[in-house]
């Protein structure tokens, strides 16, 4: 006979009151960061916030399905890229012709953007995962690892012979976002109270987030959330149970690919400027451990890893000079060495400590 655990009133109470102030905190945030640390914090967040977008996305394909991608930020590459050439002067300066439909400047809303963007994102990595099918481990591995150097060595030199990524030099004058009317630069002050842009950016992540948070939660309670965990686990036991391997493979790289293509739209809108330098393997890699990091397949602990990854190396960027100088009266060991040396060596620490992840699915154990 199974035991059901029932919720008390206490345990209710105690369950709204801790949502109660985490979505206060969540309020809060951008005032407190502005106050402790300026702008540049804030922007750090906002940042993290582009990060956890990758690693919710990235956590279908490693977490839900048990595939190792190492090219995810091609989707990112190819969000950002789209926006920037939908929304910026550089088409019109190379294919002049489009002045006579666009005589205005080609300024196309990020309402049509964002979701042209997720399914680009999605046809490219339902295009990554169809030739992939029979691989697993380390040669699903090096083939995706593969896909995102060619779409960033292709972003590189798709300025000739005619100019359509701007090389290396990257597409500048990208419009910022514009939704009915509210423009995302600049400083406003509403009822007395001083709100830079950065703000709205924030607000507008975070709603963003919930909403693929919503997504991922139905999907992975879903019977296509089933099918995925089942293939994580044996693929072919999967596959002699009925289930169509190749189907949900495709969709698991499409549904985290579009996550990747809106994050690179947004991207592309909130720095104005787009170069092939955002993309590198290295970022790959940041994605994969934001994921592994926090404890794959469970949101909360993606979450978490995303934040923690994207927020240390900045803290020890910002402190590693002033606590040399305080300790030594010198600088002995460039920042940025340190930076990279610490932050190394805390992943090793905790992949040690906890192998699992930080905050890993719990199991449930069910006693007859």
């Amino acid at each position: 006979m199974t035991t059901l655990q029932l919720q008390t009133p206490a345990t209710t109470r105690k369950f709204w009151s801790g949502m109660t102030f985490f979505c206060i905190a969540l309020l809060i945030a951008p005032v407190v960061a502005t106050q402790l640390g300026g702008n540049y914090w804030v922007r750090v967040i906002d940042f993290a916030l582009l990060y956890i977008m990758l690693a919710l996305g990235l956590n279908i394909v490693v977490g839900y399905t048990g595939l190792l991608d190492m090219g995810f930020i091609a989707f990112y590459a190819v969000g950002a890229y789209l926006a920037a050439l939908m929304a910026s002067p550089h088409l019109l300066e190379v294919f002049p012709i489009l002045g006579v439909w666009f005589p205005d400047g080609l300024h196309t809303s990020y309402l049509l953007i964002i979701p042209l963007a997720a399914l680009v994102a999605a046809v490219c990595g339902i295009l990554l995962g169809a030739p992939t099918l029979k691989l697993r481990g380390d040669y699903l591995a090096i083939v995706t690892l593969g896909f995102g150097e060619i779409i960033r060595i292709l972003m590189r030199n798709l300025d000739r012979p005619v100019n359509i990524t701007n090389g290396a030099k990257g597409i500048t004058g990208v419009d910022t976002l514009n939704l009915f009317g509210l423009k995302f630069s600049g400083i406003y002050h509403w009822f007395g109270v001083k709100v830079p842009a950065l703000w709205l950016w924030y607000y507008l992540l975070m709603l963003v987030i919930i909403a693929i948070v919503f997504v991922c939660l139905r999907l992975q309670h879903s019977r296509i959330g089933r099918a995925w965990h089942a293939i994580r686990e044996d693929e072919d036991v999967a596959r002699a149970m009925g289930i169509k391997v190749r189907n949900y493979k495709l969709l698991a790289f499409a549904m985290g690919a579009s996550f990747g293509g809106v994050a690179g739209a947004l991207f592309g809108a909130f720095q104005g400027f787009v170069s092939p330098e955002s993309f590198t393997l290295q970022e790959s890699i940041a994605v994969l451990a934001m994921v592994v990091l926090g404890g794959m397949g469970h949101i909360p602990g993606v979450i978490l890893g995303a934040v923690l990854l994207t927020a240390l190396p900045e803290l020890l960027r910002s402190q590693a000079a002033p606590v040399q100088q305080a300790l030594f009266g010198a600088v002995l060991i460039d920042p940025e060495v340190l930076r990279q040396l610490f932050y190394g060596l805390a992943l090793v620490l905790v992949m040690l400590v906890r192998p699992s992840g930080i905050w890993p699915v719990r199991h449930k154990e069910v006693k007859a």
